[in-house]
């Protein structure tokens, strides 16, 4: 995740330059859309697992 997020900040730095070529540009934006999109996915896992943990966590405070 770290790493993925890290090149998403490099990319965007990059598409902020005026000098690309477009078809430079299109490339990195492909790849930088690819990254968010796996980002995302990663998010949603570690929050479903959170979402879990927290209710174990919940049901074993009502047992005592």
């Amino acid at each position: 995740f770290h790493e993925a997020m890290k090149r998403l900040d490099e990319i965007v730095t990059r598409l902020n330059a005026s000098d690309l070529e477009l078809e430079e540009a299109m490339d990195l934006f492909t790849e930088g859309t690819r990254l968010a999109n796996q980002c995302e996915t990663q998010l949603k896992d570690f929050e479903t697992k959170v979402d879990a943990m927290m209710k174990q966590k919940d049901a074993a405070n009502d047992g005592i």
